[in-house]
């Protein structure tokens, strides 16, 4: 293997590869060339800078994190803001822009992404941000169990349903789709099979008219007759997950248990 920096001089440079959800993969360069290796090409100056990276052999998070300018034509502040990098898997290695040899330093995704207008930061996470999870669960009067996911244990398939869009709002955020009740997806989501947004899960957080309210930015671009995944929404309480669900057996929450309120009490005195 390639063993960089044994020398005064040394014809390498950084590259960042990123993976988009939505099947797109981007690669750029602090070569001032663009260069191709590993099957993919690599863009030149694209303003973006590493910041340190570190990488320990312990369970604690491995730190890094990058920035960029918003003037490539490949990172928008129209894309960070629609969500197109949200949980973007992510490289940054080095590489000898002469042989072109590579290594990877880093992998992980992109975490939180901040964008002041002039540029953006974004901190990476690699896989050791899993091991942080609290895995012990927390009393909750509503559902802690993901909606048809594991504990909730209902059929995903039997509620969702794919549907065109038929009209976008995009100063108000909501799309209207064809042949679905809308009543019944407040709280659902809804994922794009087509169009500038394709892959990514917006949240329902709102129905009227028709129309559903998403919870980030739409893309200009998304035309009526796009696909769409459109699945039924929960609002997580006992009486939903028992009335319309038939489900209450799996009802992850302690909808009785007294709450804080109950230590601030006194007694009453006798009339």
């Amino acid at each position: 293997m390639r063993v960089f920096f044994r020398s005064e001089l040394e014809t390498a440079a950084t590259y960042w590869r990123i993976w988009r959800r939505d099947g797109i993969a981007l690669g750029f360069t602090s070569h001032d060339r663009t260069l191709t290796f590993g099957g993919m090409s690599h863009r030149a100056a694209p303003g973006m800078v590493p910041a340190a990276i570190r990488t320990t052999a312990e369970l604690s998070e491995d730190s890094a994190g990058v920035e960029g300018a918003l003037s490539h034509d490949s990172i928008r502040s129209e894309d960070l803001a629609a969500g197109l990098f949200d949980e973007a898997a992510i490289e940054v290695g080095i590489v000898d822009w002469e042989a072109r040899e590579a290594h990877a330093l880093y992998t992980g995704t992109l975490g939180p992404i901040e964008d002041d207008g002039r540029g953006f930061s974004a901190t990476l996470l690699s896989p050791k941000s899993q091991l942080e999870r609290d895995l012990v669960p927390r009393t909750s009067p509503t559902c802690r169990a993901a909606f048809c996911g594991p504990g909730c244990n209902l059929s995903a398939a039997r509620f969702t349903s794919r549907a065109a869009v038929v009209d976008v709002d995009l100063d108000f955020n909501r799309v209207r789709f064809d042949a679905i009740d809308t009543a019944l997806h407040v709280d659902g989501r809804a994922r794009f099979l087509g169009g500038p947004q394709t892959g990514i899960a917006f949240g329902i957080v709102g129905v009227q008219d028709g129309w559903l309210t998403l919870d980030r930015p739409l893309a200009e671009g998304l035309q009526a007759g796009t696909r769409a995944e459109v699945q039924e929404g929960c609002d997580r309480t006992i009486t939903t997950c028992a009335e319309r669900f038939d489900n209450a057996a799996n009802f992850r929450a302690e909808p009785f248990l007294p709450g804080n309120d109950l230590l601030a009490r006194y007694g009453q005195g006798g009339s």
